[in-house]
């Protein structure tokens, strides 16, 4: 990212973390005249009509040029975007009813309801929302996601190819907030975890995916809208440094936070400093739909069936460790074979409650090695593991 406080060394470690580093790289204040297709910038963050900007993009070169302002505006600009009447209010009605009946249906069924970044339990969470309503609703699904909008800034920063996924978030009413963070990928690591990557990693990271919010009901500041620090994203040892309680302490005081209006839509570069705010009121059940887009270059070129591979050399593996190789020899044969990452997974089934991320296939199998379970131990462990990563549709009526 451009404007980084400090040459980036190959690696970077919580020392790295200044918080004046940070407090120099927000005071930058965004400047209209930059962003020409933009209707105005409160508290540094660019606001866009949805209905000038539809006539924009109408031509391919007019779509162009404002695919290009907006990914200055993601990656070298506030860090955010909001774009006000983004959906149609009927459509989005239409998907509310189904989202309320979905939560229903979870509500009824019982368990607990894991979240990121914040208390078990006091949100309503749909995860996969996007196949829930897909496959409950094809009707709604097709006119809520044939949005222009939507399009253009997914292709703004990721090109085409991009993946979307859904998770509806309902922040009851004395709904506590999030603390600060940034999001996936690095932002889902622990400190310890995200120091373990280079440094241009945590700069790569952002460009892989984008998030975005879905106004479902009118969301004025006592029920907590979204809250943001313009510019955080530009802060290269951010992953490292929210978690540090200065830096979350100078993020609650000096957060921006909008309100927005049903249909209204925000997206935002994933290094950006953000939190869902409070819920202060008594009765408003504020609903955003979650979006987390991906680019399409986050995938490998072949097809790996990595699971037979690990029972298969499970034997191999042992009679390594038994003869006294070094631990990290055996780490770099599990690496070749094992599936290293905890996502994609099934959030209905691998709920983010004692952590942000559930044990890898690769965890799996070091932990076979070294308690020298059996091949059938290991085949039954990772095919639990590959079940939770299956898709579920939706339980009840459609």
């Amino acid at each position: 990212m451009a404007k980084d406080a400090r040459p980036a060394p190959g690696y970077l470690s919580g020392d790295d973390c200044r918080l004046d580093d940070l407090i120099e790289v927000v005071r930058e204040e965004t400047d209209p005249a930059d962003y020409p297709h933009a209707g105005a910038v409160e508290r540094g963050v660019l606001i866009y009509d949805s209905g000038r900007l539809r006539k924009e993009i109408s031509g391919a070169e007019g779509r162009r040029d404002v695919a290009a302002e907006l990914a200055r505006a993601l990656d070298d600009g506030p860090g955010i975007v909001v774009f006000t009447g983004a959906f149609d209010l009927g459509v989005v009605d239409r998907a509310t009813d189904q989202f309320k009946a979905i939560i229903a249906g979870q509500r009824a069924a019982g368990g607990g309801a894991g979240d990121h970044f914040a208390q078990s339990g006091q949100n309503d969470r749909i995860w996969n929302a996007l196949e829930k309503l897909a496959l409950r609703a094809p009707d709604v699904f097709v006119a809520y996601y044939a949005n222009d909008i939507v399009a253009t800034v997914c292709q703004a920063w990721l090109g085409p190819g991009y993946q979307v996924t859904s998770q509806i978030n309902v922040v009851n009413p004395g709904g506590a907030a999030q603390t600060a963070h940034r999001d996936y990928h690095l932002g889902f690591q622990s400190s310890v975890q995200a120091a373990r990557f280079p440094a241009h990693v945590h700069r790569l990271s952002p460009a892989l995916t984008l998030q975005g919010a879905v106004a479902h009901t009118d969301m004025p500041a006592e029920t907590g809208p979204t809250m943001y620090l313009p510019h955080s994203q530009k802060y290269l040892p951010g992953y490292l440094a929210f978690h540090q309680p200065e830096f979350r302490e100078y993020f609650e005081a000096s957060h921006v936070q909008l309100p927005l209006s049903k249909g209204d839509a925000a997206f935002f570069n994933p290094a950006l400093f953000h939190a869902a705010g409070a819920n202060r009121t008594a009765g408003v059940h504020r609903m955003a739909n979650l979006l987390q887009v991906s680019s399409a270059f986050g995938r490998a070129m072949e097809a790996v069936d990595r699971a037979s591979m690990s029972v298969a050399l499970l034997p191999a593996l042992r009679a390594m460790r038994e003869a006294g190789a070094a631990p990290t020899m055996i780490a770099s044969a599990i690496a070749a074979c094992a599936e290293g990452y905890a996502f994609p997974t099934n959030l209905d089934l691998d709920q983010p409650i004692d952590g942000l991320a559930p044990m890898t296939q690769a965890e799996i199998l070091g932990q076979a090695v070294a308690d020298g379970w059996s091949q059938q131990r290991l085949e039954a462990e990772l095919g639990a593991w590959s079940s939770r990563r299956q898709s579920q549709p939706p339980q009840g009526p459609r």
